[in-house]
């Protein structure tokens, strides 16, 4: 019985599979009948996670038999450890590579997969994160298409830059925000396996209140901002952002630098914070939130709201 719900929900992604898309979030826990799992498919790599403990055994019998390649992420808040290989072959870069990489070449142990057309770098050894978030995929598509034509996007808190390899395709001037290295020099990567020029670009590292401010001064202006900060971070000076307690100043500053007529997609995935809690916090006018794609169906915790 369990079997056949966990073929079921993996059949219903076949319509996202495609040439242009190769991950998708197979299963989600009770909104596909298994609660407690979920399965997410990265270029027929897959990754299964819980919120602790064990697989259940009968459910590692169906991931061994599905003869991919597998591993296992156990979901802690407080201890996020890497995820451990399970079955079959390791993730490793796939054969094809020069196929699939319009210039650039991913990190070893890293591997490209394909989401509406664009190539992202993803690894199952850089610990916690695999370096793109599959929930987001719907807001990755709108940010290119608001961008086709051009104009100027600003992408805060950007982890590997999906939003701004998006915005750039379109045919946007992106300026990329992060404090990390390592995850910016990532994004460029992501540029290059575009066969996009990051030097055409800006990558900026540091605290987002801090270039908010800045490009304030400066009166720098944005068509496009995306806001979609971590629930909770320590900057290199120890100051702590909660998304609870600061995204409504985080909105208010990055208003500051929207041009006129721009537009500000605001996202959290902080499951204590309602939607419409979410938007009073961002206090603007025009708002309109948006859906989870649709193999996300347990939970609407990701809140998007586009502003403007």
């Amino acid at each position: 019985m369990l079997g056949k719900l966990l073929d079921s929900a993996a059949e219903k992604r076949d319509a996202i599979l495609d040439g242009n898309t190769n991950a998708v979030r197979l299963v989600d826990g009770a909104g596909d009948g298994v609660p407690g799992f979920a399965l997410e498919s990265y270029a027929s790599k897959w990754m299964a996670m819980t919120p602790g403990g064990e697989i259940a055994g009968d459910v590692k019998d169906w991931l061994k038999a599905g003869g991919k390649s597998v591993y296992w992420k156990r979901l802690d808040k407080h201890q996020k450890e890497s995820p451990v290989h399970l079955y079959g072959a390791e993730a490793v870069p796939p054969q094809d590579a020069v196929e699939t990489d319009c210039g650039g070449t991913p990190q070893p142990q890293s591997f490209l997969i394909r989401e509406n057309g664009l190539a992202f770098e993803v690894s199952f050894q850089s610990g916690y994160s695999q370096g793109i978030f599959l929930d987001q995929r719907l807001n990755r598509a709108e940010v290119m298409r608001r961008m086709a034509g051009g104009g100027k996007l600003l992408n805060l808190f950007s982890y590997t830059g999906g939003f701004s390899v998006a915005g750039a395709t379109g045919g946007g001037e992106t300026t990329t925000l992060d404090l990390s290295a390592v995850y910016l020099e990532w994004a460029k990567r992501n540029f290059r396996h575009n066969a996009m020029d990051d030097a055409a670009h800006y990558f900026c590292k540091g605290d987002a209140f801090h270039w908010l401010k800045r490009f304030a001064k400066q009166g720098r202006k944005f068509d496009g901002i995306v806001i979609d900060p971590p629930t909770f971070s320590r900057d290199e000076k120890g100051k702590v952002f909660l998304v609870e307690r600061d995204f409504g100043e985080l909105a208010e500053l990055a208003g500051k630098v929207l041009a006129k007529g721009g537009w500000m997609l605001c996202c959290t995935n902080f499951r204590g914070i309602p939607e419409k809690d979410f938007m009073r916090m961002i206090a603007m006018p025009n708002m309109e939130p948006a859906a989870m794609p649709e193999d996300f169906p347990e939970e609407p915790y990701l809140k998007s709201v586009w502003v403007g």
